[in-house]
């Protein structure tokens, strides 16, 4: 079937800002691929749960600052800067381990580095792309962060972990040249073009439009999902390798196969909601619900193989309530020309709140034990389903 103009400018942009969140998010899932293999090596639970939590921290600050900046700068630039920066950052942290200090303000400069790239990513994809386009490149950059976890433990399960930090930096500079070359095209040929919809409103007037158009609820649903998509898998392999007693190699594997199943969460959820008249409040809903459930089920069983399936069912459903925000509610928003300002703030608050969810696992685990984090899990996804009841008849829904 021949593609229309429309869908050949979305496969272009959509499978350019795939390919660089891909890079984006290998990088990001590397310290919790190799976490089982730096404790071997004398690291402490503790100085890795800092290390992620900086990380986290200045990713989240960064996503605040960029995603203003994002609305004013051009995609091109953003996002290459942020690929070479973190690229650096990230090449430099296994080499100052002698310092540890100084080594995890480097793996914080990579966090804020990165931060450079999705909120102009969201911005350029909504601008540039019709609505129901816009939502199926969402997608198709969200799927690529869930499949760039498996390769990330892929990458541990063969490299020792600072070899894992070279390759991952490799990659973050070569796609950092890419986007340059290819975004040069695509503006040359009108593929992409800057400035389409200006700011409907500035200041106070421009909270208000976010808050009509549902932020404040979205803004809880970013920081429970975070803690899940974020905290949670990072920790995964030292779950299985800790509470489930697999050794550092088994869970590094266990890692790979079980993010590799979670990247399809996307295209599950965009299934599901077709299924539910693309009714966003049901869907997210729904995830909610099962990934209270599932993770209850973790609690209660306690036979390794059914755990591990029951806590990545659980993962998938909370990634489910995501990718609604992610891939539907934000492009939504093209309209108000705010796009990489509230997508950068919802990642802000995502990302914050798996920072001090990264410091309270990393001591709970040692201290009050992995059932007691369930039993957290729990409650946070229940949280999720009290404000996912529609407790207004309006809905978001696609026209196309």
């Amino acid at each position: 079937m021949k593609l229309g103009r429309n869908a050949k400018t979305a496969v272009m942009i959509g499978s350019l800002c795939s390919v660089s969140y891909f890079a984006v998010y290998i990088a990001r899932n590397i310290l919790g691929a190799v976490t089982p293999q730096m404790l071997e090596n004398g690291f402490a639970e503790s100085y890795i749960g800092a290390a992620s939590s900086l990380f986290f921290m200045c990713y989240a600050v960064g996503q605040l600052i960029n995603g203003a900046v994002g609305d004013k700068i051009h995609a091109k630039w953003m996002i290459s800067m942020g690929l070479i920066g973190a690229g650096i950052a990230n090449f430099v942290f296994p080499l100052l381990s002698f310092s540890p200090t100084v080594a995890m303000l480097a793996y914080g400069v990579a966090g804020f580095f990165l931060s450079m790239i999705y909120g102009p990513m969201t911005k350029v994809v909504s601008e540039n792309t019709e609505p129901i386009y816009a939502t199926r490149c969402s997608l198709g950059y969200t799927f690529a962060s869930f499949f760039a976890s498996p390769m990330a433990g892929l990458l541990a399960s063969f490299l020792a972990w600072q070899s894992v930090f070279t390759v991952s930096s490799v990659i973050l500079v070569g796609m950092s040249v890419l986007v340059i070359v290819f975004f040069t095209f695509f503006e040359r040929r009108g593929i992409v073009r800057y400035g389409l919809y200006p700011k409907t409103a500035r200041g106070v007037g421009g909270v208000r439009v976010l808050i009509s158009r549902g932020i404040v609820r979205f803004s809880m649903i970013s920081i429970i999902t975070g803690v899940v998509r974020t905290s949670v898998v990072f920790w995964l392999p030292t779950y299985t390798s800790q509470y489930l007693g697999f050794s550092s190699q088994e869970s590094a594997w266990i890692f790979t196969v079980s993010t590799f199943a979670i990247a399809f969460t996307t295209f599950i959820t965009i299934f599901i909601y077709e299924r539910l008249d693309r009714n966003m409040n049901k869907t997210i809903l729904l995830m909610f619900s099962s990934a209270a459930l599932f993770f209850m089920l973790c609690y209660f069983v306690t036979v390794p193989v059914i755990n591990i399936v029951c806590i990545v069912l659980a993962i998938m459903s909370s990634g489910g309530a995501a990718t609604m925000l992610w891939s539907r509610y934000c492009p939504s928003l093209r309209d108000t020309g705010m796009v990489s300002s509230a997508t950068g703030f919802l990642d802000f608050l995502s990302y914050m709140a798996a920072a001090a969810a990264n410091l309270l696992f990393a001591n709970a685990a040692s201290t009050v034990g992995w059932g007691n984090l369930i039993l957290i899990w729990i409650a946070l996804m229940l949280f999720g389903v009290l404000i996912s009841i529609p407790w207004r008849r309006r809905e978001v829904r696609d026209d196309a």
